[in-house]
């Protein structure tokens, strides 16, 4: 469970700081830290459950 919600933490860091790059206020940086966070914690969910069913 912990692959998710590393997931979402990185990618919410990750837009944020894209976002502020860009130069965007606090409102762009929380719509691009949610949008990162919830696409990469997506793939953290495919990545345990592909661990869980290879694991046995």
């Amino acid at each position: 469970m912990i692959l998710p919600l590393t997931g979402l933490v990185i990618g919410a860091i990750l837009g944020a700081w894209r976002a502020r790059r860009h130069g965007g206020g606090a409102a762009d940086m929380a719509q691009w830290g949610a949008a990162h966070g919830v696409a990469l914690g997506v793939v953290g969910l495919f990545v345990l459950l592909l661990l869980s069913r290879l694991a046995g």
